[in-house]
């Protein structure tokens, strides 16, 4: 699934060709996602000049005079910048037509994805008011993740996977930052010491912060707005290495299931 930085990675890919251009027409040739596409959208779209870009969590927002559409890649889409003769192709599902000759293309294999149209502040629609943090933001710090795992008997793992206590961190780069503080995913959330969380949260923003400049992690279906491939999996330290030797001890990389996902770790750099 795109994750913060596959989708940052989008964000800044689109707004040299999105921001301020002015959205002609909008083609849907398969409305079927995972929540239907509305069939006013069109209309509304037609006509409206893109103001702002922007993300919040996992969800991507191109703010419009008018609202904010809302879009999620779901587990293997991608928005990706197409001159407007370019043909689709069949899994190429939403065309946003801009006055400019580019388009903003929606490609969704699974159709998992979204796109939603909110008239009012984005930051009250029911899928984005209850977010935590965003993990790049001060907000988010040693403090808040101390004082919001007290009590909490999951694991650091899940409590990382759940957008409330921080927006946006998928699993990949949960199992990557857990490594680089050197804590095991199963460990207990409120065990956590404040020198542990304040290690946690630091590793969590470097490791955001490499994914983004590597253009995320091209796993399975995912490109970015131009096509091209992220790079960050060839950097990974240990998701999806189980039974190799972890880069840093030698020592071979284990998995086990948590809350329903994948976590790697090795046994002897985390604790």
């Amino acid at each position: 699934m795109p994750e913060l930085p596959e989708v940052e990675t989008t964000v800044r890919g689109l707004a040299p060709r999105v921001l301020g251009a002015r959205i002609c027409r909008v083609a849907v040739r398969e409305p079927r996602l995972r929540w239907p596409i509305a069939p006013e959208l069109a209309d509304i779209l037609a006509g409206a000049q893109v103001v702002n870009l922007g993300r919040r969590g996992k969800y991507l927002l191109l703010g419009c005079d008018r609202g904010t559409l809302i879009v999620h890649l779901g587990m293997s889409g991608s928005l990706r910048l197409v001159r407007e003769e370019v043909a689709p192709t069949v899994h190429e599902h939403v065309d946003l037509i801009l006055e400019n000759g580019w388009v903003v293309r929606l490609r969704d294999p699974r159709r998992f994805g979204a796109l939603l149209w909110a008239p009012e502040a984005p930051k009250s629609h029911p899928l984005l008011a209850r977010l935590g943090p965003e993990p790049l933001e001060p907000g988010f710090n040693a403090q808040w993740l101390y004082r919001r795992t007290r009590g909490r008997k999951a694991t650091i793992k899940q409590a990382l996977m759940d957008g409330r206590l921080v927006a946006g961190l998928g699993n990949i780069y949960a199992n990557e930052a857990l490594f680089h503080a050197g804590i095991r995913p199963d460990t207990p959330a409120e065990r956590l010491s404040r020198l542990r969380c304040a290690r946690l949260v630091a590793a969590i923003k470097k490791t955001l912060r490499l994914a983004i400049r590597a253009g995320g992690s091209s796993l399975r279906d995912y490109v970015g707005s131009t096509g091209e491939l992220g790079y960050f999996q060839l950097k990974l330290w240990v998701y999806d290495r189980a039974g190799m030797p972890c880069r840093a001890c030698g020592t071979l990389i284990r998995v086990r299931r948590l809350g329903q996902r994948s976590s790697f770790y090795c046994p002897v750099c985390q604790r």
